[in-house]
């Protein structure tokens, strides 16, 4: 029994979504994997549209290159080729630019506006045959002229890529926000309010694609609040024509902090650590205490040995500084850490203190390896990382100790001063 509105590949032709405008994308129900790791238990889809104004027609983003055939017969069905004027590239990802090398073929007269970002992906998806075309660089409040429509520009960087920007078609409040506010979910009814319930995948899709630039989409929400919308039409997913302004606050609560109700003016440093005989768990207390010592840094510690990461990620993502404590098995830190770091991804550590420490037996490596991931991760790594050499001693501890109070001061703004021992640095 198929499911309602479950359409296949191709079987969905043009649709009107609002007066002059028209969806020409594609569906791709049975897409299970997205970018490699995101699951789309429900398909996606590849949202285009055709706008028609009394002087040209705009067609915003394409499709997919493996759906070039379905999305050209659907555009020839609503307009022909020398009509078309304007091709808006809001995101230069191969998902909605695939079928761009032959529209283009076919209508290479049109004028191609894209981002200032957008345009170095242009150069390198056309090639030798750039020159070719008439490209134009637009910013926020740039317009194009469909006659009796008007295109308006919202430069909108990292909702996902570098080269985002929404579309604003002014006579109709509609907005085209390409992966700003779209979900994976595929149903051949099109909107928001045919569809089933898809806040699962909305929220989902936030969390794998927009959270790790939550800064860039609260700067996108404050270009777009203003603005009068009936309509929203994203690049994925339903289009958003019933409440689309509940999903713009939807978005504005999913990017808000709200840890910082709870620690006011605190800093904020979570301590995690495996240990495998006990040596890296008392380094972890020692240097727990050593920053609960500051009166402006709120200490977190966490046994995670055999744990799943991933609830422990919200606390990193608001966190100020992060510390992470394992020892070193066959030259290797141990996975449970590895998980963490790599779940890091999904949220922004940009600039988020971060640390490393352990014990070890014979050659020590996880340390360092831990402190090269987290600068990869482009985060604060003021302190060398602590090594100790089996369990620590009374002395070590209180080196620990030393240690902890470091982060602490770091986090406060106030790094302390060291001693620094030259006869070590010499080799003396």
């Amino acid at each position: 029994m198929p499911q309602a509105g479950r359409a296949r590949p191709g079987s969905h032709g043009p649709e009107a979504v609002a007066d002059r405008v028209t969806w020409v994308g594609a569906l791709d129900p049975d897409l299970r994997t997205f970018d490699i790791i995101l699951k789309t238990a429900n398909g996606t889809t590849y949202n285009s549209y055709a706008v028609r104004g009394s002087e040209g027609v705009a067609i915003i983003d394409t499709v997919k290159q493996e759906f070039t055939v379905d999305f050209l017969a659907k555009v020839e069905a609503v307009a022909g080729y020398d009509e078309i004027t304007t091709l808006v590239l809001n995101h230069l990802e191969p998902d909605h630019t695939g079928a761009v090398p032959e529209f283009l073929r076919r209508a290479p007269h049109v004028e191609i506006c894209v981002s200032p970002r957008g345009l170095q992906v242009l150069k390198a998806l056309l090639k030798d045959r750039f020159d070719d075309y008439k490209v134009t660089v637009v910013r926020t409040g740039d317009t194009v002229s469909l006659g009796d429509r008007t295109l308006r520009f919202l430069t909108t960087p990292y909702v996902h890529w570098p080269d985002t920007q929404c579309t604003y078609l002014e006579e109709q409040n509609l907005l085209f926000t390409c992966d700003l506010l779209g979900c994976h979910y595929c149903d051949g009814r099109l909107f928001n309010d045919k569809v089933g319930d898809f806040r699962f995948s909305f929220d989902y899709y936030f969390d794998h694609i927009m959270r790790p630039f939550k800064r860039y989409v609260g700067e996108a929400l404050d270009l777009i609040e203003p603005l009068n919308i009936d309509m929203i039409a994203p690049g994925h997913g339903p289009v958003l024509r019933a409440h689309p302004r509940d999903y713009i606050t939807q978005y504005r609560r999913l990017i808000t902090k709200r840890l910082a109700s709870e620690t006011g003016d605190l800093k904020t440093l979570l301590i995690f650590y495996v240990s495998a005989y006990g040596a890296t768990a008392q380094m972890a207390e020692a240097i727990t205490e050593g920053a609960a010592e500051s009166d402006d840094v709120r200490v977190s510690l966490f046994d995670i040995q055999g744990g799943d990461v991933t609830p422990f990620i919200d606390l990193i993502e608001e966190a100020d500084g992060l510390v992470l404590g394992t020892p070193t098995i066959n030259g290797d830190a141990v996975r449970v850490i590895w998980d963490m770091l790599s779940s890091l991804v999904d949220i922004e550590t940009k600039g988020k203190l971060g640390a490393a420490f352990g014990s070890y037996g014979w050659t020590g490596e996880a340390v360092n390896m831990v402190e090269g991931r987290m600068q990869g991760l482009k985060m604060r790594v003021p302190e060398k990382g602590l090594r100790i050499k089996m369990h620590p001693t009374t002395d070590e501890l209180e080196e620990c100790r030393d240690f902890g109070r470091r982060l602490a001061a770091h986090l406060a703004g106030r790094p302390m001063e060291r001693e620094i021992d030259m006869s070590a640095l010499l080799g003396g």
